[in-house]
């Protein structure tokens, strides 16, 4: 999809939006990384892990969009990145996580039956958990160096809508959808 040059839609994905304590944890490993492997790093207030990226949706259907993701139910969840990788198609260094939680794909599958249902339209791939930290960077197949495992409790999901700024993304979370404690 081309980014909208209009003001009738906004460009909006569904994510885990952690607090700045647990962005601050994974903050830490973008210094060493960048000395490995050059690029520019992301800001440290945006750091988040998309659960399914929208697009461009027509402001009056945002309401709706809302609407569709409050059907959504799941458990609180922690999440533990504990592994930095590198993708060489487009060269990005990112947090992973080795063993992600059951709760966190039904979540996913559960949001993206919900925007199906509503008529919504979204990016459909093998859903792959990770926190970009730098662009532009370079590396090999070789593994890059163990981190501090940062872990995040995931007690809610948010909208958020990346509206462009000097050339690059900034991040506005438009709402909040928890997620209940769970059983145990």
């Amino acid at each position: 999809m081309k980014p909208s040059l209009d003001h009738t839609t906004a460009r909006v994905f569904f994510a885990l939006w952690p607090t700045v304590a647990e962005r601050t944890q994974l903050a830490a490993w973008q210094a060493p990384l960048k000395r490995l492997c050059g690029g520019r790093a992301m800001s440290g207030e945006t750091l988040h892990n998309t659960l399914v990226f929208i697009g461009d949706v027509e402001l009056y259907r945002l309401e709706a969009l809302q609407l569709a993701a409050q059907e959504v139910s799941g458990e609180g969840f922690e999440l533990c990145f504990d592994e930095a990788r590198y993708w060489g198609h487009n060269h990005i260094v990112y947090a992973a996580t080795r063993h992600a939680p059951q709760q966190l794909a039904q979540l996913v599958d559960a949001l993206e039956q919900r925007l199906a249902a509503h008529r919504f339209k979204f990016d459909r791939r093998d859903y792959q958990p990770h926190v970009t930290l730098l662009r532009n960077a370079r590396w090999s197949n070789t593994p890059l160096p163990a981190m501090q495992p940062a872990s995040w409790q995931i007690g809610d999901f948010a909208l958020v809508r990346s509206v462009p700024h000097d050339g690059l993304a900034d991040y506005r979370v438009l709402a909040r959808f928890p997620l209940g404690a769970g059983d145990g």
